[in-house]
């Protein structure tokens, strides 16, 4: 790995990318014509002090996984990310491995939806990226690291969520996860990251081992569904959630909506705009 190249190629290709693009405010005493450290940070899902340390030249071989999100995070082209990967000392990830490109089309899609809640998964349920609708809704997802940003261990193993269940609704939605998984591991039976992410929820998530055993992939699993959220500061509402699979490259694009004109969308509204206000302040 050329640890200095790939640093500086970072720092260029960030300094490029205009703020509003990625659904970064600009607010009013901003100087940084691109996006700073922080945020790309946050966009990538790693630590301010890694990226900074990666910038400098002072860290050496980032995972694949590291690399992608930047790529992802820097709106790179497919020749520029092949770069990246190079510089990285890496091949970028080909076929046999569980895709967690978010293509340019794709992302055109992101970006037309920039006002309504919406984050990606890949087929193993890792998130890739959340916009800040979905961030001021669901809560903060910037700082989830590792297994934190894997939609299967984060359920199974009880963290705080929003999003409120009855008991029956919470075990049929953890057996639709870990089938939707079961399946995935199907389609890529030499992944690495796939085969340590089962190894994990194994351990750590002690539903898991039956909820693998009895999965039924072929069940069809309702992908769209109403879903209430107890938000801190709007109260509770109801939105449709949609999962919309992007077949050729294995995505899961979630979006939240409300019906125009009822109480639920006023208060959706609200928490986006509440949203957007902490982020800036």
């Amino acid at each position: 790995m050329d640890a200095w190249e790939f640093g500086l190629a970072v720092r260029r290709w960030r300094d490029r990318i205009a703020p509003e693009t990625v659904g970064v405010s600009l607010g009013s005493r901003r100087r940084a014509k691109g996006l700073r450290r922080e945020e790309l940070a946050g966009l990538t899902g790693i630590s301010v002090d890694y990226l900074t340390r990666l910038e400098q030249g002072r860290a050496t071989s980032p995972s694949a996984q590291v690399v992608e999100a930047l790529a992802r995070a820097l709106r790179l082209g497919d020749d520029e990310r092949e770069q990246l990967f190079h510089l990285a000392g890496l091949a970028a990830p080909g076929p046999g491995v569980v895709p967690t490109r978010i293509t340019p089309s794709v992302q055109r899609l992101l970006d037309r939806l920039s006002n309504t809640p919406v984050a990606v998964y890949d087929a193993t349920w890792t998130l890739l990226t959340a916009n800040t609708p979905y961030d001021s809704v669901m809560g903060e997802t910037s700082t989830w690291r590792s297994l934190e940003r894997n939609g299967v261990w984060r359920n199974l193993s009880g963290l705080n969520t929003r999003v409120v269940h009855t008991p029956e609704e919470l075990q049929e939605f953890h057996a639709g996860l870990v089938a939707d998984l079961r399946l995935t591991a199907s389609r890529y039976p030499s992944d690495p990251r796939l085969q340590r992410l089962i190894t994990d929820l194994r351990a750590q998530c002690p539903d898991f081992i039956e909820l693998w055993e009895n999965a039924d992939p072929a069940t069809d699993h309702d992908r769209s569904r109403h879903k209430i959220i107890d938000h801190p500061e709007v109260g509770r509402m109801t939105l449709d959630c949609d999962t919309l699979v992007v077949a050729r490259d294995d995505l899961r694009i979630m979006v939240y909506t409300a019906e125009p004109g009822s109480e639920d969308a006023e208060r959706l509204a609200l928490a986006i705009v509440l949203g957007t206000q902490s982020l800036v302040d």
